[in-house]
């Protein structure tokens, strides 16, 4: 039976488990008890393995890391957030921060599953079979990942500031993280995120370097501007001229940059395409 499952069809059982998560989390919180951080884990690991097997199923039909149009670099900029959750997340010791990557999940993948037009035509073999190209594009699209981690965290911030300036320190808010290790996380995760994506600059340069004609300027001008954003914000926030809520708010704004700079990104792809059959699954 589960060999019947199309990419999609996957896709929406990890959309499904990582909804699942926001709700428990929501009812935890309107009760005013204490999420089981165990039972945020189980559930979001569980949407990741589904989620994994749909992007490998798709991946194995379109010859190559599924990254060929909207809806691809929606689910894997989600599977890339999650990965770092799952690797990282448990030293965080939050579940409140679990609660938030179930949103991030569920949002982002909804969304894609829910615009059939992003995922109208698939494109196939996208790289060529060159793997310095698609080690860039994948590399490029995991640190928008981290980025989206790195907003969830700086909300976070946001929210704790906002509870010790206001003297709110019951409820939901006693389960956050201290500010001074959400600051140092959000630092973490944007030194991760921009030297993600400096790799990423570096193997494109490597190959287009040698034929200029496959530059998609605008591609290239979208990459380029969050990876400058991201490396002017890491160091000014390094030089201590970037902190606390301002800081905070830069994050934020780079995730939505790096979201709105994927248009670019799928509007450069050539041509070469096929289209998705009509037994595809929802």
């Amino acid at each position: 039976m589960f060999a019947e499952l199309t990419d999609r069809q996957w896709l929406w059982c990890a959309a499904g488990f990582y909804t699942a998560g926001v709700v428990m989390g929501a009812v935890s919180l309107m009760r005013g008890g204490r999420m089981s951080g165990a039972m945020i884990y189980g559930t979001i690991l569980a949407g990741y393995v589904l989620q994994f097997i749909g992007l490998g199923v798709r991946g194995h039909a379109t010859g190559g890391c599924p990254l060929g149009n909207r809806f691809e670099i929606f689910q894997f900029t989600a599977w890339s957030a999650i990965t770092l959750y799952l690797v990282v997340g448990v030293t965080f010791r939050s579940s409140v921060l679990g609660f938030f990557t179930s949103c991030l999940g569920a949002a982002l993948t909804l969304l894609s599953l829910s615009v059939p037009a992003w995922d109208a035509v698939r494109r196939t073999h996208i790289f060529g079979g060159n793997p310095w190209i698609e080690l860039h594009a994948a590399l490029a699209i995991f640190s928008y990942g981290v980025f989206g981690l790195l907003a969830l965290t700086s909300a976070l911030f946001l929210f704790r500031h906002y509870s010790l300036k206001s003297k709110h320190l019951g409820g939901w808010f006693s389960f956050l993280p201290s500010i001074r290790d959400l600051d140092h996380i959000e630092l973490r995760l944007l030194g991760a995120g921009m030297a993600l994506l400096t790799l990423a600059l570096l193997f494109g340069a490597v190959y287009w370097s040698r034929d200029t004609a496959t530059v998609g300027h605008a591609k290239l001008a979208a990459t380029v501007a969050v990876w400058a954003v991201s490396a002017t914000a890491f160091g000014m926030r390094v030089a201590g001229r970037l902190l606390a809520r301002p800081f905070a708010w830069t994050c934020l704004a780079l995730f939505a940059a790096a979201l709105i700079s994927l248009q670019a990104v799928d509007g450069s792809r050539h041509p070469v395409a096929v289209q998705a059959s009509e037994g595809s699954g929802p």
